[in-house]
């Protein structure tokens, strides 16, 4: 098979042969009812899918093989260069069927008054030879349509190719009878709906391809080969052949090939991909750099962390491929509606011909026939179904270029709706790196209370924690393991240290294990939270034996940030687990009415749902660590990653840099992308309250109704396109910075 089982579960394939959205709801219906799948969906504009399934279950050979039965090819993204394949094989199809379609198109002279006087070879007139030229167009150009049309019917769906197929199926045989009978030829009308249609659909896919290709700019960052370091010698080596661990040159002015820690040399790197921050930061022996980021300063020697689909750059370009795959609730609805859309327009084809064979024009089956088509023709979802999908790519890549990864469609559309945001203390408004100020030791030195302490908390992530272990190797120290190693999340930490319980943590952790507080140690509490710093308890085998107290600087964006977010009409809550006094001294400086403190990563859960009990869209920001209950219960999870691992795996949405103001970009982009998606829809339900009736009545042929048909697609993407100026000026170039990709 093209691939081995993998095990995360995830597919992300391109799909090729779809013709309207209706062929990917045909593939959502057929893959979700496979046994081990959990969920799936597929982006028409895009030509992509995303599909989980369970390990172990299903293998991902049957899920591209059940797609292959029902009519369409699917690769894994990235495996081959059928993109744009598919538009040059379409661009072929239509130049023969303009080439064929012409000699056609000039018999149609004698068909109107205005153009009598143009000359038209008796060749040309010859019917035998119109019968040819409109077969080929017909049975070998339009033959996908056909095919298409076969399987949608095999699934009892309906789509496009069904609509194309009837239709012109039914003009050539009603000319073929009427050139066996001696009637009036309209060969030219199948053979200039397959044209027209086929040059509608060229139009969008060339605009669709436009859009991602703009939008996705990660593509560009992904390195094909890198110099490799191997007993001492330099090569240049394709990048399937470079292993973790093996060291790799990083040239100036190149994208990094690879996800490493710098073992040699010191230089500025572009990491705008990343952080969408087009200031240069530099980078030195130790410090970890990124696949896609940019050496601008001098050559750097890695050694390799994370290469291929492993590195951040890939994830990222996945997520964002994902979150582009599935589905909003508008989209969702559209899809319901195009669902439905198709076998309605034929039961009204149906009564168009009908009404003017019975009523109308009775008996007259040529204007009937003809009428019956225009109908058929003029109706197609695509236009629908574009709607969504192409905005919401221009949104994602706008949001990818500015370090906001987001996960899912619905969460922007959620977004869109928020009117409030809880937000987290540590690393969301202050820098998350806390600073150890003082120790208070009970008895004895407060080196060896930082010793133990530093010992303790070796293995937890928190920034606190960081701040300890972080103190003592400034000190010179040598901390010894420790064992039975238990954190316990938003309250602190406990582990066995030279045969002691060593037991750190906040004031809530403290007042559970009774910790006893002289009246000294209550005026150092007292001193520092006043000077909004933070105090954490240290305990040696169950007695409190002393304090440590952190400074963390709030960030020079909060404050801002929280006046845009209050200018967008937001009600901004301050939810921590710090003390009261801490959390009051950052409220104030960044002007946050509305404290919660003291509280545990399920108290804060709590105040979600409490206020989305009381009818408000509610959207929670922290750093990805202790805040996880939080950011799933709300609408919106945002994770203040600062491009940490742990980042991509928490909330809705990630901010790359733990900026503030992001969440205010996002919010930006959100609304401008579902105000642009309602128009969208409004195009396509304009034009269909529109041509339809006209259609039906007469005032247009057929092939008028399938350009126009083709159009409304392109004009949806035209409108689309507009998003991305739209966002550009809303967010200010100056103020915001500009995109980097």
């Amino acid at each position: 098979m093209q691939q081995e089982e993998q095990s995360d579960g995830v597919l992300d394939l391109h799909i090729q042969g779809m013709s309207c959205t209706a062929c990917a709801t045909r593939i959502e219906r057929a893959v979700g009812k496979l046994s081990g799948v959990t969920a799936v969906s597929v982006h028409y504009a895009a030509k992509s899918a995303y599909v989980a399934y369970t390990p172990g279950s299903i293998l991902p050979s049957a899920i591209m093989d059940r797609i292959e039965k029902i009519g369409f090819h699917a690769t894994l993204h990235g495996k081959d260069g059928s993109g744009s394949s598919e538009t040059d094989a379409l661009r072929l199809r239509v130049f023969a069927a303009i080439m064929l379609t012409l000699p056609l198109l000039w018999t149609m002279a004698h068909h109107y008054s205005w153009t009598k006087g143009i000359p038209v070879p008796l060749f040309i007139q010859e019917p035998l030879l119109q019968f040819l030229l409109a077969a080929i167009v017909q049975f070998f150009i339009g033959m996908p349509f056909y095919f298409g049309a076969f399987y949608a019917l095999r699934e009892r769906t309906a789509n496009m190719d069904v609509l194309v197929a009837i239709g012109t199926s039914a003009a050539f045989v009603y000319s073929f009878i009427a050139m066996m009978t001696g009637g009036s030829l309209y060969f030219e009308t199948s053979a200039v709906v397959i044209t027209a249609v086929l040059g509608g659909k060229l139009l969008e896919a060339t605009a669709s391809e436009r859009v991602i290709q703009e939008n996705d700019s990660f593509g560009a960052l992904e390195a094909k080969e890198a110099v490799v370091v191997r007993a001492g010698r330099r090569e240049r080596t394709p990048l399937a052949r470079i292993r973790t661990n093996d060291h790799i040159i990083a040239a100036v002015n190149e994208p990094i090939p690879a996800d490493g820690i710098i073992v040699e040399g010191q230089s500025a790197i572009d990491e705008s991909f990343l952080t969408g921050e087009s200031a240069l930061v530099t980078r030195t022996v130790g410090d970890r750099v990124y696949a896609g980021t940019i050496v601008r300063g001098a050559e750097l020697r890695l050694q390799v962390t994370a290469i291929g689909q492993q590195t951040m750059l890939s994830r990222i370009a996945a997520l964002t491929r994902q979150a582009q795959a599935t589905k909003s609730s508008i989209g969702r609805r559209v899809d319901q509606m195009a669902a439905i859309f198709v076998p309605v327009m034929m039961v009204l084809s149906l009564g168009t011909l009908l009404l003017w064979l019975l009523w109308l024009e009775p008996g007259k089956w040529s204007t009937a026939s003809i009428h019956a088509l225009a109908v058929l023709l003029a109706a197609c979802p695509c236009a629908l179904g574009l709607a969504a999908p192409i905005s919401l790519v221009i949104a994602t890549g706008k949001l990818a270029r500015r370090g906001i990864v987001l996960k899912e469609a619905g969460a922007l559309e959620r977004l869109a709706q928020l009117n409030t945001i809880v937000l987290d203390k540590t690393g969301t408004l202050t820098e998350g790196k806390p600073a150890l100020t003082e120790i208070y030791s009970l008895s004895g030195e407060p080196s060896a209370l930082l010793r133990l302490a530093a010992s303790a908390e070796a293995s937890s992530p928190h920034p606190f924690a960081s701040a300890i272990v972080a103190a003592a190797r400034r000190a010179g120290m040598i901390t010894p393991e420790c064992s039975a190693f238990e954190a316990f999340p938003g309250k602190g930490v406990e582990a066995n240290v030279e045969g002691k319980r060593i037991e750190i943590g906040n004031a809530v952790f403290a007042a559970e294990r009774s910790w006893k507080m002289s009246r000294v140690m209550q005026g150092f509490i007292t001193r520092k939270e006043a000077s909004g710093e933070t105090v954490i308890y240290v305990a040696i085998n169950g007695a409190c034996a002393g304090m440590f107290a952190f400074a963390d600087q709030v960030k020079r964006s909060s404050a801002e940030a929280v006046q845009m977010l209050n200018g967008e009409g937001l009600m901004v809550l301050l939810a921590t687990g710090d003390h009261i006094a801490s959390a009051n001294n950052v409220a104030d400086q960044i002007g946050i009415a509305s404290v919660h403190a003291s509280m545990l990563p399920e108290h804060k859960a709590a105040l979600i749902r409490e206020l989305q009990d009381k009818g408000y869209v509610v959207a929670m920001a922290g750093d990805g660590w202790n805040d996880a209950p939080a950011l799933a219960a709300a609408d919106v999870g945002i994770a203040m990653g600062g491009g940490t691992e742990a980042a991509l795996h928490a909330g809705h949405m990630t901010l790359l840099r733990a900026r503030l103001t992001g969440i205010y970009e996002a919010l930006v982009i959100s609304r401008l992308t579902v105000r642009n998606i309602r128009q969208n829809l409004g195009f396509a339900f304009v034009y269909n309250s529109i041509i339809i009736p006209f259609a039906a009545v007469g005032g247009i042929e057929p092939w008028m109704a399938g350009t126009a048909m083709a159009l409304s697609s392109v004009s949806v993407v035209g409108n689309a396109l507009r998003l991305n100026g739209q966002m550009t000026r809303a967010l200010g170039k100056r103020r915001y910075g500009v995109d980097n990709l």
